[in-house]
């Protein structure tokens, strides 16, 4: 995992990892200054070491001398061993509202040099009139088709459209067989404001030459479609792009390109909060990447790197996301389950009757009733296979302080599927009735055959707290609300059978003395 140390006023955005040499290699924004794209490397994708940076804006003048945005780092299809790196660049000259990608290449992943371009510097700050390439410098050449920009033929390409600004960022290149499309996203030049976001498209006909297609998706339905991501899976072509309004990572799929483009009845990938997905391939298979941020109106504040998820199709065709293997690595020990005892004072009808088989029941026919393993844990990982007996209530609690009941309670509705990850405690600094603390985290939905049944995993990995049904993540989030505390399960006017009961220890992840952090 991959924050900036707290205190620090720079987090990081938006995120491209690439898998080469039993290496992963992240690229990313650094907020809120956009000044840089920051590179870091990693052996098991959760503990990371900053690098030199990859390349920084463009000198005063320069078609990139204001802001960097999202990435796209892919292997070179015209040189071996070689890599591209397509990027968006804003400038000072247009105030930042028209948006361009350019491209920068590397021999190593480590060096960068950005690519010549056609840009008309501004007579009272003409520089170099031909800068060596560079991690800054990007020498100027008229027969170069970069920065590429939109065109009205297809797209919003003026200022005066639309909302007065030109989307035209976060680029995806994809390439299959001979063929090379370079995708990011746009907007069409009409229909209502607000609806016009698409998956824009360009094809590369030879080396550095691009056209500009139709759309490859307009949904007619979102402001933009950011990060578009293309992946072909057992004959099947999946898009997966982040839609702005409800900060989710969303997904579209078809047999064949230029068909039309379709969604499942559920078709997101990951909740409220994880943002700017990107994908890449491991021995493993396709992973799925993004940034967490606490408030997805305001995404560049204590941002966070989580571990990816594991990306699958299953055999309907959906596309589901799982948990990292690589977390279990983290495995310390594997605790005692038999010593489950009630957290409030006992009613008649409330009990325990736990085995030394990993297999419990539990009844709280006298209302809300938790029940805690013994000790405290601050990481751990919670297997358990859950059957709700009669119309109450069931969850997991975790993080708990046994004194005031402060910590995470995790709702859930093995009737309906439902999962509601909720924050709930005391408000010290408060008086009155500001004194309650109650702030729903997260919430997702599944979907399953066995009703009042399911198969749990939850992992508490430092901030990181991660929910999987019948091996599914629903949940995934960043919070440091409680550090450490009891775990169990609650029941309310129900009873509760447990069985394959495990509760591991997982080894914390370690804040670092590297420049950003792992934890």
């Amino acid at each position: 995992m991959y924050v900036e140390f707290d205190g620090t006023r720079k987090t990081l955005g938006d995120v491209d990892i690439v898998y080469h040499d039993d290496c992963y290699h992240l690229f990313h924004l650094v907020l809120p200054n956009h000044d840089y794209i920051a590179h870091a490397v990693s052996r098991d994708g959760l503990h990371w070491v900053r690098v030199e940076n990859a390349i920084f804006i463009g000198h005063p003048g320069s078609w990139d001398d204001s802001m960097l945005w999202t990435m796209h780092v892919t292997p070179d299809p015209y040189q071996p061993k070689g890599w591209r790196m397509f990027y968006t660049g804003i400038s000072r000259r247009d105030h930042g509202l028209i948006q361009r990608i350019g491209l920068a290449v590397s021999d190593d992943l480590y060096h960068w040099r950005k690519q010549p371009v056609a840009w008309r510097h501004n007579e009272n700050n003409r520089g170099d009139a031909n800068p060596e390439s560079s991690l800054i410098s990007a020498p100027l050449d008229p027969a170069s088709c970069y920065p590429l920009a939109s065109s009205s033929e297809h797209y919003e390409a003026d200022i005066c459209e639309g909302r007065q600004w030109v989307s035209w960022r976060d680029p995806f290149y994809f390439r299959e067989d001979s063929r090379g499309w370079l995708l990011c996203s746009g907007r069409v030049n009409d229909g209502p404001i607000v609806r016009r976001g698409c998956v824009a498209a360009m094809e590369e006909v030879e080396e550095n030459r691009f056209v500009h297609r139709p759309p490859l998706y307009h949904p007619g339905l979102y402001d933009d479609i950011e990060v578009p991501n293309l992946l072909k899976i057992d004959q099947e072509y999946y898009l997966i792009g982040s839609i702005r309004e409800d900060a989710k990572i969303r997904y579209w799929h078809t047999r064949r390109m230029g068909a039309s483009w379709k969604s499942y009845h559920d078709n997101v990938l990951l909740g409220e909060g994880n943002y700017a997905g990107r994908i890449c391939a491991d021995p493993g298979g396709w992973l799925l990447w993004s940034f967490f941020t606490h408030d997805r109106m305001r995404r560049d504040v204590a941002n966070m790197l989580p571990p990816p998820k594991r990306l699958v199709r299953t055999p309907s065709g959906l596309l589901r996301v799982q948990s990292f293997e690589k977390i279990l690595d983290a495995v310390i020990e594997r605790l005692d389950t038999r010593g489950l005892r009630p957290l409030n004072r006992t009613g008649p009808e409330d009990h325990c009757h736990a085995s030394g088989d990993g297999c419990a029941r539990l009844s709280g026919r006298s209302g809300f009733q938790p029940f805690l393993f013994d000790g405290e844990l601050d990481s751990f990982r919670l297997q358990v296979s859950m059957r709700l007996c009669g119309s109450g209530k069931c969850g997991i609690v975790f993080r708990i302080d046994r004194d005031t009941h402060d910590g995470f309670y995790l709702s859930l509705d093995l009737m309906k599927g439902v999962a509601q990850m909720r924050d709930w405690g005391t408000n010290c600094a408060a008086t009155g009735e500001q004194m309650m603390r109650f702030e729903s985290l997260q919430s997702g939905f599944w979907q399953s055959e066995r009703r009042g049944m399911a198969s749990i995993q939850l992992i508490a990995f430092g901030r990181y707290l991660e929910l999987s049904v019948d091996d599914r993540v629903v949940l995934c989030l960043v919070s440091d609300a409680y550090q450490s505390g009891a775990v169990g399960f609650y029941v309310e006017s129900a009873e509760l059978e447990l069985r394959d009961i495990c509760l591991q220890r997982l080894k914390s992840p370690a804040q670092s003395d590297e420049n950003l952090a792992v934890g």
